[in-house]
């Protein structure tokens, strides 16, 4: 899905050109960083300087949500909420429950926000968005990067204590994070929008792997890296909880449900059940976004009756591992 511009077709985060049948999604537009002190980009950090916009369906941007409320950024990084459902405008600010308007300039659609920063702008219009307020641009829209802004940057004006990026335990989360981005992150949608039998089956082989690796992984412990919680179980779990709900059926991986590997679904339950996690996952904006939304993968936009997924099940990984 997309809008229109002038006359130009853009995509969403979901679509991307396909060649020889398989995905690939392009870098995001907005590169810059808010440090403590402003030094390189010239963003420096303070309070109610920022602005974050968000869809809740958007896995990409669920993750920014969960490090801002993991960091208690809550009063020092305002946020707007898109609607669930995109189609010729893309994402809007339309009125429905979960939405926040746009506080800045009033937009009634995403791209209006864009042009805002750059009136010239005809690049792909995502989630999150990172707003400067102080500029009137658009600092960053990249959320593996706002995720490390949001874990240092604000550290010194109040920030809940926590470094969900260690430099002892960098270079295994680096590792764990590009295999888990490639094949899982972005796997289910390789797996969704393949255009040809042989690209489908490379990203589903890919993507079960990759489950069946973190199975094994999580079968003696309780996080991805480490005994603590870090960037990488940030960055998996809006794709796990998205897995049974939508990607099982929606983007075609079939093999299995999430609720059958009992470690990963144990995993997902046991981040479920901390605040950050549970407070930003909307099952209905998740739900009626992908389905609603993804002509291309559901041409009538038919919104199918959900299966239970209990995330409040028991589990016993606190007690095990903790």
């Amino acid at each position: 899905m997309g809008h229109m511009i002038d006359g130009t077709w853009h995509v969403d985060e979901q679509l991307a050109r396909l060649e020889l049948g398989r995905f690939q999604r392009p870098p995001s537009a907005f590169r810059r960083r808010v440090t403590a002190d402003g030094r390189d980009d010239g963003f420096p950090a303070e309070p109610g300087r920022y602005h974050l916009y968000v869809s809740l369906a958007c896995p990409w941007a669920h993750r920014t949500l969960i490090m801002r409320a993991l960091k208690g950024l809550e009063s020092l990084i305002t946020v707007s909420v898109v609607h669930w459902a995109m189609l010729d405008q893309g994402w809007t600010f339309e009125p429905g429950p979960g939405v926040v308007p746009d506080p800045i300039h009033g937009a009634r659609a995403l791209h209006e926000v864009y042009r805002h920063a750059d009136p010239r702008y005809t690049g792909r219009v995502t989630v999150p968005v990172l707003w400067d307020r102080r500029t009137g641009t658009i600092v960053n829209n990249e959320s593996a990067e706002i995720l490390r802004m949001f874990n240092g940057a604000f550290d010194a004006l109040g920030a809940r204590p926590g470094n969900y990026y260690p430099a002892a335990l960098r270079t295994e989360i680096d590792a764990v994070n590009d295999r888990i981005y490639h094949t899982l992150n972005n796997g289910v949608y390789r797996c969704g929008f393949a255009a040809t039998q042989e690209a489908y089956d490379e990203a589903v082989a890919q993507l079960f792997d990759t489950l069946d690796w973190l199975e094994e992984r999580l079968a003696g412990q309780r996080y991805l890296v480490g005994n603590a919680l870090t960037e990488a179980d940030i960055r998996l779990y809006p794709t796990l909880a998205r897995f049974d709900p939508v990607y099982h059926s929606h983007f075609k991986c079939m093999r299995q449900r999430l609720v059958e590997f009992p470690n990963l679904w144990g995993y997902t339950r046991d981040l479920y059940q901390q605040p950050a996690f549970r407070a930003t996952t909307d099952f209905e904006h998740i739900r009626r976004h992908y389905y609603f939304s993804q002509r291309k993968v559901n041409p009538l936009g038919i919104v199918p009756i959900a299966y239970r997924v209990d995330f409040d099940a028991p589990h016993d990984r606190a007690q095990r591992f903790g």
